[in-house]
């Protein structure tokens, strides 16, 4: 159950938390797909589905393990890499992965997270926890969090506790004070208990529980489970 009384700060995930990300990937990759047709048109039809693209990043999560926490990297690793194998300039992998990134910044919210933050960030201080390669100020939040941290940029992805525990840090909190949000069972909900953490988990499909046999996990699933962020608030009033 949820201890209001021992929340002082409240860290949230980005990426299918605040917003839905697969539709912002796909358009990503179309806008992605459209400046390599005009500017290296040999990969543009090598790799004329996002499948094809996909499968390149699938082989370099593979073969660089050093890039496992830096999702930037690995997309333009990865784009680098479709370039080669196409015969154009690997070079134009710079001004194509920055023509993928602005798209994947132009996310859209779910319709209850906007008002759900501006009530969350008046009582508690909020901090972002990542390993997607979200930028606050591009997405337009910086107005309601006082920082964040991506993997990229610590190191080390969730569910390691070395980032949670900077997540405290950052906001000047011990760990057992936050509240952690998020989507994912194993790197929010798994990740935030055993660093010390409450942990909410934003179901909003309302799948069951999927640890519930898991030896490993027993005694740290979610301390608050909702479906709408509108639960999440009544559950801080």
């Amino acid at each position: 159950m949820l201890n209001r009384g021992k929340i002082r700060a409240i860290s949230l995930d980005l990426d299918d938390t605040l917003w839905p990300i697969w539709p912002t990937i796909e358009r990503a990759e179309k806008a992605l797909h459209a400046w390599l047709a005009q500017h290296a048109p040999a990969t543009a039809t090598q790799f004329t589905t996002p499948e094809a693209l996909r499968e390149i990043r699938t082989h370099m999560v593979q073969h660089r393990p050093d890039l496992a926490h830096d999702m930037s990297g690995l997309r333009r690793e990865s784009i680098r890499l479709a370039l080669t194998r196409a015969g154009d300039d690997p070079a134009l992998a710079e001004p194509a992965f920055e023509v993928f990134f602005a798209e994947r910044q132009n996310v859209t919210f779910f319709p209850d997270v906007l008002p759900a933050l501006e009530f969350l960030a008046a009582r508690y201080p909020l901090v972002s926890l990542s390993n997607g390669n979200a930028d606050l100020a591009r997405v337009g939040l910086t107005r309601y969090f006082k920082g964040g941290l991506s993997a990229f940029a610590f190191g080390v992805a969730k569910p390691d506790a070395r980032i949670f525990h900077a997540a405290a840090d950052l906001v000047g909190v011990a760990a057992h004070e936050v509240l952690h949000v998020g989507d994912d069972t194993a790197l929010d909900v798994l990740g935030a208990r055993k660093a010390g953490m409450q942990a909410a988990w934003f179901n909003r499909a309302q799948a069951p529980w999927p640890h519930a046999d898991d030896a490993q996990a027993d005694g740290h699933g979610p301390d608050f489970e909702f479906a709408s962020f509108s639960q999440l608030c009544d559950a801080l009033r």
